[in-house]
């Protein structure tokens, strides 16, 4: 998982996921008989898999007990992967043992790493987080299996996904045709929409002023929250707006310049500076509107509006500055959750202040927002370890993991204790008949109840509203019914521009684009902090900036990224 404040749903309820790993593997075809034509050796062939198997969609998975090794982490709180209460289900619903290695959470990159380069690897990788250059490297070298006709054979509840979700079969298909691994999806209003920006109503209220709509409006506001003393204590130590590379989208330009051009950089190591229009892709930081972009950012910081600290600070520092005592100081923040910076509770009340901005209209009629709706790495694959029974088992396997029974039970453990079925009249976060309730339980370190988010599975939008919410946003437990509202304000404004998430790059091509990447992002960053704090002069500067990109490739890193595209 990205860094992972992209996981950071998990802040929202103050629950900690643990994003796990399983590496498993399968399969060695089963030869065709030496005697005997093709069509009696088919015929063979699905008489042994009728003995061995039930009709694709019923339980359990096997006639008779088989057993796939599946390579995983071991969680630190979950207590027992061999006598967990989901694993019992599931080997009890499927009628397939699985024969656990487990290996230390915080060790499971470095020993998939050795595990695939020696080639002492297991049946399936449940959940590997396997990179797209992984799932080309190894698909394409026999390791992981392709599971196209795997899951157009016996895999119904995948296959309706990938028909349903219009960016899952895109953003796990390889640019040979295959699908190697499955991912999680794992759908959230408020992650897909990720770049937001808190603005403190209170002060707004107090001193009169609405919710701005424009680029030149918030220029305004800020200098209003500078100098008007919205705090009320008689002292100008108002911080207009601030951020923190290291928060999930807490980029403070990032917000700001897709008013004047896509900027997807929204957080340290996330980001290309592309965008695409008609089908072409191109460069946005070397562009006039981005130069125009660079000359608001700088009027803001050179009249004291952004936190100068934005630029270097850590996450922590945000938190740190919206506590302080007594006075609040902080009038925005640029980050995808406000509560990086308060605790969600009555007894701290001060983040009931903020409500998100809507994106803003630049100059030139720009007013758009970044869609992080996508697939960046996946996690279930079948290796050539497996027997043609074992590959089979373990798809169908997988494709009761992305059921919804399977997925309540092995995020919340069995009915009654983690979770219940919901009551009428309890309302969802959307304000419906909700369809589960979560209970109750004793805070504990360590649990034997379920996988937490373990494997390949698929909460849906329509999925994850369907548990029992707190109507009230400002309520304590209110505020994932607030994150949903206030993230919605910005799907409308989705960019038409914005290069797509989950794109893969061709293996011939992928090491070449992640130093091409790495180089060209490294000097636009550096250059922008610059241009934004005075320390280079725009009108001076920017065409010797332009001119630097001659150096870098930039011509070859577009030409990469519209290949992959193209590939799509």
């Amino acid at each position: 998982m990205r860094k992972t404040w992209k996981n950071s749903s998990a802040i929202l309820l103050s629950i900690v996921l643990s994003s796990v790993m399983f590496l498993s593997a399968c399969s060695k075809g089963t030869e065709a008989p030496e005697n005997g034509n093709k069509e009696s050796g088919q015929k063979e062939n699905n008489q042994v898999q009728e003995d061995v198997f039930t009709a694709v969609g019923s339980y359990p998975i096997v006639n008779k007990q088989l057993t796939l090794k599946m390579f995983a982490p071991q969680l630190p709180t979950i207590e027992n992967m061999e006598t967990n209460a989901f694993t019992k289900h599931l080997e009890e619903k499927t009628n397939i043992k699985i024969a656990w290695d487990l290996v230390p959470n915080n060790a499971l990159e470095d020993r998939k790493q050795l595990m695939l380069a020696s080639g002492d690897y297991p049946e399936v990788i449940l959940h590997g987080a396997l990179t797209r250059e992984e799932q080309m490297k190894y698909g394409k070298q026999g390791v992981f299996l392709p599971l196209n006709d795997l899951i157009d054979k016996y895999a119904p509840t995948i296959k309706k996904a990938l028909e349903e979700i219009p960016y899952m079969r895109s953003s796990i298909t390889a640019p040979d045709g295959n699908i190697y691994a499955l991912p999680q999806i794992n759908e959230c209003y408020h992650c897909d929409n990720a770049l937001k920006l808190w603005i403190n109503k209170a002060w707004l209220d107090k001193l009169g002023l609405q919710l701005p709509t424009t680029t030149e409006e918030f220029y305004q506001v800020m200098k209003a929250f500078k100098e008007k003393d919205p705090n009320g204590n008689g002292k100008q130590d108002e911080i207009p707006l601030t951020g923190s590379d290291e928060m999930w989208t807490g980029n403070v330009s990032a917000f700001l310049m897709n008013s004047f051009i896509v900027d997807d950089y929204t957080e340290k190591n996330a980001g290309t500076f592309l965008s695409v229009k008609d089908g072409k892709v191109d460069f946005t930081a070397n562009k006039d509107e981005w130069k125009q972009g660079l000359e608001y950012l700088n009027k803001l910081y050179k009249e004291g509006l952004i936190d100068p600290a934005a630029f270097t600070q850590n996450a922590d520092a945000i938190q740190q500055l919206a506590n302080r005592e007594p006075d609040n100081v902080m009038g925005a923040v640029a980050t995808a959750l406000i509560s990086y910076g308060y605790n969600m509770t009555n007894e701290q009340p001060r983040h009931k202040d903020y409500v998100t901005l809507p994106p803003l209209k630049g100059p030139n009629g720009v007013q758009q927002s970044l869609n992080f709706a996508g697939i960046s790495k996946s996690q279930f694959a079948i290796t050539n370890k497996a027997t043609e029974e074992q590959q089979i088992a373990a798809i169908r396997l997988a494709d009761y993991l992305y059921t919804e029974e399977a997925i309540v039970l092995q995020e919340n453990g069995p009915e009654d204790k983690g979770w219940r079925k919901a009551k009428d009249g309890e309302m969802d976060i959307d304000g419906n008949q909700a369809k589960y309730a979560h209970i109750q339980q004793e805070s504990k370190q360590t649990h034997n109840d379920g996988w937490e988010q373990i494997g390949p599975s698929l909460r849906t939008y329509k999925y994850r509203s369907s548990w029992m919410a707190i109507q009230d946003p400002l309520a304590d437990g209110g505020y994932g019914t607030r994150l949903n509202t206030e993230s919605k304000k910005y799907e409308s404004f989705h960019s038409k521009e914005m290069y797509p998430n989950g794109v893969f790059i061709a293996q011939e091509d992928a090491e070449i684009a992640a130093q091409l990447k790495t180089t060209i992002v490294d000097y636009t960053k550096s250059n922008m902090a610059q241009f934004i704090t005075g320390s280079k002069d725009i009108g001076k500067d920017w065409d010797a900036y332009v001119k630097g990109f001659d150096g870098l490739q930039l011509g070859q890193y577009i030409e990469i990224y519209q290949k992959a595209l193209g590939a799509q």
